[in-house]
């Protein structure tokens, strides 16, 4: 975003630049980045209402949490490029309206298909935000303030997640799953309001460029495809020949402009294993979420509050370690302390497999907890791992495809999970064959973590937070370390 003009400097007549740092903006950007969270956590809990009021399958309805996360993903990339080229209070002010109103048009939804429109053009617009977070936070204050402001939506964010059950669970038990949908709406409006006031002026909207349509359009393919056919593989299991299309619209869009940055930084840094990790447990944590979700509200008869409310020991558990990950991988080394959190969280995920009707909340939650606290671990070092490996010029790219391997984590994981019941000759049999394959993709991280360690021994490069091969560290490094 570097041709964005920084909100915290102004001028006066032809004198240099005065700092002027706007913490208003930085707090819009934290509610956005609540709001974000929200969304991600609290329309799980929701699904089994949905489908009841709508008379559609458990796989119809997952389709409004996949139809948020399907554009999310697809255009992750594409946005950023697309912001580079318009104005930042523009962009802001019209993808938090547009964000709100399908948020509104989702409540609103008179049948199944509506809802899932709707959550695919919020999707759209969510990816926008995603990537104006963190620039917003940055450009809000002077540079050696924008420590203290990105921990403002590092902070609200995880709060999201932690609160986000706890509202879903109390409002589906007392007015009904349209409401998770509206209570976002409040916050949404505080943000524009801010932003109307507070963003600088300057800059207009304008469509993106072709290039930016194609890798779209091309990620959006491929990604539906994977998640077509695995959420239709329960029903009959040639679906999963849907996915084979894929790999070819992958590789395509690697050859392509949009792609060639993120192949070129994944080469140069050797982090290609490490954002892979990052799609492993991203999607082992998918998978159990939406499962246990579901077997607590549909199998095992659970209210919603005490659903929400046992999901809730796994953010509280991500927050509560995350304070002392960045502090852990300073003092012992990114790469050990990321792959600790991924074999912690992994162990934590294998545990739930013999979930039974035998188990109580509190069985269930302290699970979850440990689960979370492997994630909190592996989150800030694992950035730092890969930020300090990729070369200078490229932080941002490299910072993009963590996001992107993250949030295709996220999307995959219900679909992967809700694939492997096909292979159990009971609900409950289902269950366990999907905790089996969540806990095993997460272990997955655990290996490609190791293996990012021996290949970097192997060459001589040096490790975040920990040289093996070359002492030298340079002071970009040292910041991203510092800051895990």
């Amino acid at each position: 975003m570097a041709t964005q003009q920084s909100p915290a400097a102004g001028t006066s007549g032809d004198g240099p630049a005065q700092p002027e740092d706007r913490w208003s903006l930085v707090f819009a950007a934290g509610l956005l980045s609540f709001v974000a969270m929200l969304d991600m956590n609290v329309v799980n809990l929701a699904l089994t209402d949905i489908a009841d009021a709508f008379d559609v399958s458990s796989t119809t309805a997952q389709w409004a949490v996949l139809g948020y996360q399907l554009p999310l993903v697809a255009l992750l990339l594409p946005a950023g490029r697309w912001l580079d080229q318009v104005g930042l209070r523009a962009a802001l002010l019209f993808s938090v309206g547009a964000f709100a109103l399908c948020s509104a048009l989702a409540a609103a939804a008179p049948w199944a298909g509506w809802l899932i429109a709707a959550r695919l053009a919020q999707g759209a617009f969510g990816a926008v935000l995603f990537v104006l977070m963190p620039v917003l936070a940055a450009t809000a204050v002077r540079p050696e303030l924008r420590g203290r402001a990105m921990s403002v939506p590092a902070t609200l964010g995880p709060l999201g997640a932690v609160t986000g059950p706890v509202i879903g669970g109390l409002l589906l038990d007392h007015v009904g799953w349209r409401a998770i949908f509206l209570v976002k709406l409040p916050i949404c409006l505080a943000a524009w309001l801010i932003a109307s006031r507070d963003a600088p002026r300057g800059g207009r909207l304008r469509l993106p460029d072709r290039g930016s349509l194609g890798d779209a359009a091309l990620i959006g393919s491929a990604v539906a495809a994977v998640l077509l056919g695995l959420t239709l593989a329960p029903t009959a299991p040639v679906w999963l020949l849907l996915a084979l299309p894929s790999v070819p619209l992958v590789l395509l869009w690697l050859r392509r402009p949009g792609g060639r940055p993120v192949e070129a930084v994944l080469r140069a840094s050797g982090t290609a294993g490490v954002n892979g990790s990052v799609l492993a447990l991203a999607a082992g944590f998918g998978a159990t979420h939406y499962l246990l979700a579901q077997y607590l509200r549909r199998d095992d008869g659970v209210s919603a509050t005490n659903t929400a409310l046992t999901m809730l020991a796994f953010p509280l558990g991500m927050v509560v370690a995350g304070r002392f990950g960045g502090r852990l991988a300073d003092r012992w080394g990114a790469r050990p302390t990321a792959l600790t959190g991924a074999a912690v969280t992994a162990f934590g995920l294998l545990l739930l497999v013999p979930v039974d009707s035998d188990w109580s909340s509190i069985d269930i939650a302290w699970r979850l907890a440990l689960a979370g606290v492997g994630m909190g671990l592996n989150g800030g070092p694992v950035q730092a791992l890969v930020m300090s490996s990729a070369p200078p010029a490229q932080l941002a790219t490299a910072g993009s495809a963590v996001q992107l391997a993250r949030s295709l984590g996220f999307a995959l994981g219900p679909a992967l999970g809700t694939a492997a019941t096909l292979y159990g000759a009971t609900e409950l049999a289902g269950v366990h064959a999907g905790l089996t394959l969540a806990g095993l993709i997460a272990a997955v991280a655990v290996l490609l973590l190791t293996l990012h360690h021996r290949t970097n021994r192997a060459t001589g490069t040096k490790d975040a937070a920990g040289a093996t091969g070359d002492d030298r560290t340079t002071g970009t490094n040292r910041k991203i370390r510092s800051g895990a």
